[in-house]
C-alpha cells in the first residue's frame, strides 16, 4: 500500500473503483489556540461504494424483492426497490481544509490529499450507485429505512441555491424579528381511545386476534399496538419524533402532536394543530418541553413558519410566533430546528435564528459577514454550518463552528477545502461530521477535536460499505444537520452499520467500531446468520443494537461490547408478529425495558386502509 501524494488529488476521475492510497495519519498535537487553530497533517478520505438510489415515493420496479432476512439465490442481490448498482467513480480528494478562528482564516499548507473514497451526491442531485458512500435509506428491503427522495423538477433550483451557499444579491439585511401571538392559537389537548394491548379487547382489532396467541418460552410479550385512525391528505405524512418523557412517549403527525403512556399505550393526551406539522427537533429540554414548526396556512402557498412550544409532560401548548423573512433570499418553505439547552434554532438557506424555549425570547439572528448559517445540530454542544459568499455557486465554500447557545457567537471554526459541503452531523460530542463533494460525488467522515481542529478521517477496510439511515429528510430550501440513525458513538469510538451483504440466502450486515483518534477499524461484529443489526445509542458503556426481523423471525434489542463479539439479546419480540414488525418503516427505541417501534411514515390509500395501517408497537418482559 502506497503513501498518498502530498499534494496532488488522483487522476483518472471515471473508471473502476480503486485501493485505498494510504493509510491515515493521527492529527499532531496542536497547543490551545489563542489565535485560530492550524491545520494538522490531513489522512486520505474514506472509500465511497454505494450511493443510495432515488427513494421513497419513487415508482417501483415489478417484481421487487420482500424484505429483511427473505431467502436469495445464493450469490445474488435482491434488487429491492432500491437496488444497488455499480458506480463510475474513481477516487476523490479529502475534505480537508483550514481550521479557522473567530478572527481570522489562515491558509493551510496542504492542498487536496488523494484518497480513495466516493461520495454520495449533494442536495437534490440524482442519486447514483458508487462503491464505498453510505446509503442514507439504510439496509435494503422495501420496509426499512428509505433514502432521501430526489425530485428532478427541483435541480435546476438547486445549482442556484443548493448547500446553504449564501448569495451575493441576498436582499436586505434588516433585522425583522418574530411577530409573538398573544396565545398559541392551538386546542387543549384532549382525551383519546385505547389501543389495542395483545389480548385482543382493544380498540381496532378483532376480539379473538390476541397478538401474544403464538408467543413461545424466552420471548417478550407484545405489550400494545397501535393504528392510524387519522384521515391523511393523498400523498400521506410524515412522522415526527419519537419523544420518551418520563412514561410518555410523544410524536407528531399531519396535525395533531399525540402523547401515549409507554405501559399500555392509551393515548394521554392530544394536542390539534392548526395547519400541517412540517418540522421538529431531535431532541426536547432535559425537562421535556420542544419547539415544532407549523404551517403557516393550509394553502400551497403556506410556509413553514409558526413556532410552536410543547409542554411534553402535559401537552399543553406555550407560546406562540411566527417568522418574519429577512429579505428576499429567506426560504421559509423549509426549516431545520435543533435545541441546546434552553435554545432552539431555526435554521434554513443564508438565515438564522434562536430563540429560548422557556419564553421564546429571540436570543440571536442572522450574523453579520459574508459566511450565514443554513442549518443547526443540537443536544449537549450546538453546531452550525454555514455557507460562505463566493463567487462560483459550483464550487461552494462551507464552515462547521461551534456556537454559544446564547449568544450565537462562534467558539471555534473549522473551514473544509474548497468544494466540499457540511452534510450531516453524526455525533455532538465527540463531534463527527459528513461531508460531501456533489460535483465529483465523493464523501467523507471527519472528527475534530474539542477545539476545532482535525481529530481524525473514517477510513473503512476495503470491502466494507458502510451505510446511515437519514430517512426522509429532502428539502430544498434548508437542511436539517441532526437526525441520522444507523449511528453511536462514545469519547473514543464511532460505530456505524454497513450495508446488506445478499451474496448469501439472507440478508446479513455487520456494525464496525472507529478509533476516533486514528480513524482506523478496531472490530467488527457480525449479525446472525441471515439477519441485519443497526446501532441505536450506548447502553451501559455497550453499543446498544436493534436486530431487524427477517422473514419468519421477529426483531430484538442487543448489545455489542465495547470490544467487539457477538451481539447479546436483551429482548427478543416474538416470531408470531414479525410479520406485523416487519411490515412498516419503523425508527425504534428501547427505554424502560420496553422497545417500541414506531412507523416514520403513514402512507395514504383509501380512508378504511390509512385507519388500518399499524403505527406502533410496543415490546417488554
Amino acid at each position: 500500500m502506497t503513501q498518498p501524494p502530498s499534494q496532488q488529488p488522483p487522476q483518472g476521475g471515471f473508471g473502476a473503483p480503486q485501493e485505498p492510497q494510504g493509510t491515515p495519519q493521527p492529527p499532531q498535537p496542536q497547543s490551545p489556540p489563542a489565535a485560530p487553530p492550524q491545520m494538522p497533517p490531513a489522512p486520505p478520505p474514506m472509500p465511497s461504494q454505494g450511493a443510495p438510489q432515488p427513494g421513497y415515493g419513487y415508482p417501483q420496479a415489478p417484481g421487487a424483492q420482500p424484505g429483511h432476512g427473505y431467502p436469495q439465490a445464493p450469490g445474488q442481490a435482491a434488487p429491492g426497490p432500491y437496488g444497488q448498482q455499480p458506480g463510475p467513480y474513481g477516487p476523490p480528494s479529502g475534505p480537508y481544509g483550514t481550521p479557522s478562528g473567530p478572527y481570522a482564516q489562515q491558509s493551510g499548507p496542504y492542498g487536496a490529499p488523494s484518497g480513495p473514497y466516493g461520495q454520495q451526491p449533494g442536495y437534490g442531485y440524482p442519486q447514483q450507485q458508487h462503491p464505498g458512500a453510505p446509503a442514507p435509506g439504510g439496509p435494503g428491503g422495501p420496509f426499512k429505512g428509505k433514502p432521501a427522495v430526489v425530485i428532478g423538477a427541483a435541480l435546476a433550483v438547486l445549482l442556484v441555491v443548493g448547500g446553504g451557499i449564501f448569495f451575493a444579491t441576498s436582499g436586505g439585511d434588516d433585522e425583522k424579528k418574530p411577530v409573538a401571538g398573544p396565545s398559541s392559537g392551538v386546542a387543549d389537548p384532549s382525551a383519546s381511545p385505547s389501543v389495542d394491548q395483545g389480548d385482543g379487547k382493544g380498540d381496532g382489532r378483532e376480539a379473538d386476534d390476541d397478538l401474544n396467541a403464538g408467543r413461545k418460552a424466552g420471548e417478550a410479550k407484545v405489550l400494545w399496538l397501535t393504528k392510524n385512525g387519522i384521515d391523511l391528505p393523498r400523498n400521506g405524512a410524515d412522522v415526527y419524533g419519537p419523544w420518551i418523557v418520563g412514561d410518555t412517549l410523544v410524536k407528531g403527525m399531519y396535525r395533531s402532536v399525540v402523547g401515549y403512556s409507554v405501559a399500555d399505550g392509551k393515548e394521554k393526551w392530544k394536542l390539534p394543530l392548526p395547519a400541517d406539522m412540517c418540522a421538529a427537533p431531535g431532541t426536547a429540554t432535559a425537562d421535556g418541553r420542544i419547539v415544532i414548526g407549523v404551517m403557516n396556512g393550509t394553502t400551497d402557498k403556506a410556509d413553514c413558519a409558526d413556532l410552536q412550544m410543547i409542554d411534553l409532560n402535559t401537552g399543553k401548548a406555550g407560546w406562540k410566533k411566527s417568522v418574519k423573512k429577512n429579505g428576499t433570499w429567506d426560504m421559509l418553505s423549509d426549516i431545520g430546528l435543533a435545541i441546546s439547552g434552553d435554545t432552539v434554532t431555526v435554521g434554513r438557506t443564508s438565515n438564522s435564528n434562536a430563540y429560548r424555549v422557556s419564553d421564546g425570547t429571540e436570543l440571536f439572528g442572522k450574523p453579520s459577514g459574508d459566511c450565514q448559517p443554513f442549518a443547526f445540530a443540537g443536544g449537549p454542544k450546538l453546531i452550525a454550518a454555514a455557507g460562505c459568499r463566493t463567487d462560483d455557486v459550483d464550487n461552494p465554500q462551507h464552515q462547521i463552528q461551534e456556537v454559544d447557545p446564547v449568544t450565537g457567537k462562534a467558539k471555534w471554526t473549522y473551514r473544509p477545502e474548497r468544494g466540499w459541503e457540511i452534510d450531516k452531523v453524526y455525533s455532538v460530542s465527540p463531534l463527527v461530521v459528513s461531508l460531501t463533494q456533489r460535483e465529483e460525488k465523493k464523501w467523507g467522515i471527519l472528527a475534530l477535536k474539542e477545539n476545532g481542529t482535525l481529530r481524525s478521517q473514517l477510513v473503512s477496510d476495503s470491502g466494507d460499505k458502510l451505510a446511515v439511515d437519514c430517512g426522509h429528510d429532502f428539502a430544498i430550501f434548508g437542511q436539517q444537520l441532526e437526525g441520522c440513525s444507523g449511528l453511536a458513538a462514545d469519547a473514543n469510538t464511532f460505530y456505524m452499520m454497513t450495508e446488506d451483504d445478499t451474496s448469501g440466502t439472507g440478508r446479513t450486515n455487520k456494525v464496525i467500531a472507529f478509533d476516533l483518534n486514528t480513524g482506523k477499524t478496531k472490530w467488527k461484529s457480525a449479525a446472525p446468520a441471515e439477519r441485519t443489526m443497526k446501532p441505536l445509542r450506548m447502553e451501559g458503556g455497550n453499543v446498544l443494537v436493534y436486530l431487524e426481523p427477517s422473514y419468519d423471525k421477529g426483531g430484538a434489542i442487543a448489545t455489542i461490547a465495547p470490544t467487539g463479539g457477538a451481539p447479546e439479546v436483551l429482548l427478543q419480540h416474538p416470531d408470531s408478529t414479525t410479520r406485523i414488525e416487519n411490515f412498516f418503516s419503523s425508527k425504534t427505541l428501547y427505554a424502560g425495558g420496553r422497545s417500541f417501534v414506531v412507523s416514520d411514515r403513514v402512507s395514504a390509500g383509501s380512508d378504511e386502509e390509512e385507519k388500518k395501517q399499524t403505527t406502533m408497537m410496543a415490546f417488554g418482559k
